[in-house]
């Protein structure tokens, strides 16, 4: 027997897919994770006992960086936020919402714009002119989808895992399905040897891109911020907190303080007022949700 380190792919009725090396390897679970309560995760790097006879077992699941979506993806080192220019509209606070709980969860973000052929050029002018100040404070942005596909794949480290995620109908499935339908022409064997199905959004599934992973699933399109606490809001939107540092107070919250940076700037347009008026109303949603009910009556 012998032991060798790989990523769960895929996981059915008990079954884990792991891929070691570039060769899938059908597995189960040892009882051990009972005991541990823990429960593997399609993303997870696991060490594999490998048998001879065929009788392959999870011995070890390794440390994890983080765990998003329902169903779960573990280890996810980057997301590709699909957000659409229209139909539905193009929309800042939707896209702040999304990367406050990324940045949460401690999980990089590539903006993809979808759709942009089909707006008006007043409105992607506009479009334009907003996401320039996300490429500002550091976010990587794709409009063009050919060079999205001609990108990714660099930009996918070896055994990383991306997923996707986005508004619902901003065309995260079609975006996926395209980049699947690729990726197995070149890696057919791994395909095959899983027995991939249709898809669907109850079961995770890894497919192979570049040096790394591409979660095949739709993502999740409806995000909960009230778990983050309230005063840590600020840390999560990176712009703010770059300029935080330059606050009277340590833990300004960016309210009625006095000597806030934050707010010096969002006066003089260094920060754009929609990104805090995004952080205002997520702080308020908080607020509200963590609101003990006696309070509320």
């Amino acid at each position: 027997m012998k032991k060798a380190q790989g990523t769960i792919i895929g996981a059915i009725s008990g079954y884990y897919d792991v891929e070691i090396n570039n060769e899938v390897v059908r597995t189960r679970a040892r009882g051990v994770f009972r005991d541990r309560k823990q429960k593997p995760l399609v993303g997870d790097r696991v060490v594999v006992q490998i048998d001879d006879k065929g009788m392959n077992y999870l011995v070890e699941l390794l440390p994890r960086l983080n765990e998003i979506g329902r169903p779960a993806v573990a280890n996810v080192s980057k997301v590709l936020l699909v957000i659409s220019a229209v139909e539905p509209d193009f929309s800042l606070e939707l896209l702040d919402r999304y990367l406050t709980f990324f940045a949460w969860k401690n999980v990089g973000v590539v903006i993809y714009l979808s759709k942009s052929d089909i707006a008006s050029s007043e409105k992607m002018k506009k479009i334009r002119q907003e996401l320039m100040y996300y490429q500002k404070i550091g976010y990587l942005v794709f409009e063009d989808a050919e060079r999205l596909e001609q990108e990714l794949p660099k930009l996918i480290q070896k055994d990383r895992i991306w997923t996707l995620a986005g508004q619902s109908g901003a065309g995260k499935s079609t975006l996926l399905n395209k980049l699947e339908s690729e990726a197995n022409q070149e890696t057919g064997a791994i395909s095959t040897a899983l027995n991939r199905g249709k898809h669907t959004t109850r079961q995770v599934k890894l497919f192979k891109y570049g040096e790394g992973f591409i979660a095949d699933t739709p993502g999740f399109s409806a995000i909960d911020l009230f778990k983050i606490k309230v005063d840590e809001l600020g840390n999560y939107f990176y712009d703010l907190k770059e300029a935080s540092t330059k606050c009277k107070f340590r833990r300004c919250q960016h309210l009625k303080e006095p000597g806030c940076e934050v707010k010096k700037l969002v006066e003089e347009g260094k920060i754009a007022k929609s990104r805090y008026d995004s952080y205002l109303k997520i702080r308020q949603e908080i607020a509200d949700n963590r609101m003990p009910e006696y309070l509320k009556k």
